[in-house]
């Protein structure tokens, strides 16, 4: 097995090809040994009428990466019962795809809509297993989002506080259930996929002048991380080596919106628990930080900043300085609202 790094680009008759037992088996025994599951999805394959299984693990001590596959047509087995993360992979992959992960403890939408290719014969009841949810989702003729079963706990004083899916912050919609006794939380799970647009079957049918714009707006607060993504597929799918210039500027966008991200974090997590300062001081320090992004490109999120092969705008002088000067300020600042929350006691 030929190793990858981030960025690099592998024959798709390169990877590795193998029996569902043998991925099974080697999936579990690479996480045993400290890899994690970075990617995990089907690809169809319309000459067999069957699904590819393609999984990308991840060795963050030594910086690579390891493919493989394995080709699925109504059932394979789940690797979450051993491997726990592979869980939301694996019901995305029931979901779009229609074929079942057997012995998967909880199969429920992700995002809600129906599956890209659907089985002709229904699945018989003993593949499915005892779940009565998963006979009930097979028959089910209508999925709408946040109708299905939810995880519930049962005993004296127990009670759920439901949360969403609208909110009263700006945050996408997200529908969370906490199961608590008293202050403990016991079970929280939550559902996504009510703003679920379809971009991947978007992209699937070919690149054209909105498909960057596609890329920085799946997430709100993460234009430049999916914007680099996605110029990084593309370069080395085409064997492009954007320059060293080029790369130090998306670096330094990169590190600005993670910055602010975990500025924004903090500040909410002290709003959480109604400790007022912290959240308002991170809250106008998480501004500056997007307003340093603006100095590069004009946009405080990064928009139109980072393109296929390279960036539209380099970084001048002035704006190099104005960084240097005013990133130790901002960042001693949120040292103290943040040690203003560990620090007090009222």
């Amino acid at each position: 097995m030929a190793y990858l790094h981030n960025g690099q680009a592998q024959p798709f008759s390169d990877i590795p090809e193998l029996s569902n037992a043998d991925f099974h088996a080697l999936v579990c025994t690479k996480v045993n040994q400290g890899t994690r599951i970075a990617s995990y999805f089907g690809l169809p394959d319309t000459d067999t009428d069957s699904v590819t299984l393609l999984i990308v693990l991840a060795n963050d001590t030594q910086g690579n990466l390891e493919i493989y596959r394995t080709s699925v047509t109504d059932a394979f087995p789940s690797l979450t019962p051993e491997v726990p993360q592979a869980h939301w992979f694996e019901r995305e992959i029931h979901e779009q795809w229609d074929i079942l992960p057997q012995g998967h403890p909880w199969l429920k939408p992700i995002r809600f809509h129906s599956p890209y290719r659907k089985q002709s014969n229904d699945i018989p009841e003993q593949v499915m297993g005892e779940s009565t949810f998963n006979r009930s989702y097979a028959s089910q003729p209508e999925i709408i989002p946040g109708v299905t079963d939810y995880f519930r706990a049962e005993g004296e004083e127990i009670h759920e506080v439901a949360v969403g899916p609208v909110h009263a912050g700006i945050i996408e919609p997200g529908h969370f259930r906490f199961q608590c006794h008293g202050e403990n939380v016991l079970h929280l799970e939550i559902e996504l996929g009510y703003q679920h647009r379809g971009i991947e079957q978007v992209l699937a049918k070919g690149l054209n002048n909105r498909t960057s714009h596609y890329m920085e707006t799946l997430s709100g607060d993460t234009t430049i991380g999916h914007s680099t993504a996605y110029a990084m597929n593309i370069e080395a799918l085409t064997g492009f080596v954007p320059s060293y210039q080029n790369q130090v500027v998306r670096a330094i966008a990169l590190e600005l919106e993670r910055l602010a991200n975990h500025t924004g974090d903090l500040g909410a997590l002290a709003g959480d628990v109604g400790f007022l300062p912290t959240a308002s001081y991170c809250g106008r320090l998480r501004g500056d930080f997007l307003n340093l992004t603006a100095l590069l490109c004009c946009n405080r999120f990064g928009r139109n900043l980072i393109i296929p092969g390279g960036i539209r705008q380099d970084i001048t002088e002035a704006v190099s300085k104005s960084l240097a000067e005013r990133l130790p300020q901002i960042f001693g600042e949120v040292s103290e609202a943040v040690n203003l929350l560990w620090e007090s006691s009222a």
